[in-house]
């Protein structure tokens, strides 16, 4: 029994924090974020944890593989550290191919 919920397990993570920039492109399309309100979303709507060090981590990844960019417009004059990021044409392309592969994989297993 215990080995079924060690599959399980490594499936969860697999899913959720080893493919994290699914969930923050996601996140990204309704409006743009800085990384600890990213990491705090995540929670609230996917309903698992990551600290926010890895939230930083897939971010810039993901500013090098120009799927989000710094959004300049809402940088915030109190806190000069705050970074938002913003989800970019490449970024919603990516994240549409990723919906339809996640969308294949199921259709095969169901």
């Amino acid at each position: 029994m215990e080995l079924i919920r060690l599959a399980y397990d490594r499936l969860f993570r697999k899913l959720t924090k080893e493919n994290l920039w699914l969930y923050i492109l996601k996140l990204l399309t309704e409006r743009s974020m800085y990384a600890y309100e990213i990491a705090k979303m995540i929670k609230i709507q996917f309903g698992f944890s990551i600290a926010t060090i890895t939230v930083y981590v897939v971010l810039y990844k993901m500013l090098n593989e120009g799927l989000i960019i710094i959004n300049e417009e809402t940088l915030d004059a109190v806190r000069s550290d705050r970074r938002y990021y913003k989800i970019t044409e490449q970024g919603e392309k990516t994240l549409e191919d990723g919906r339809e592969l996640i969308k294949n994989f199921l259709t095969k297993i169901q």
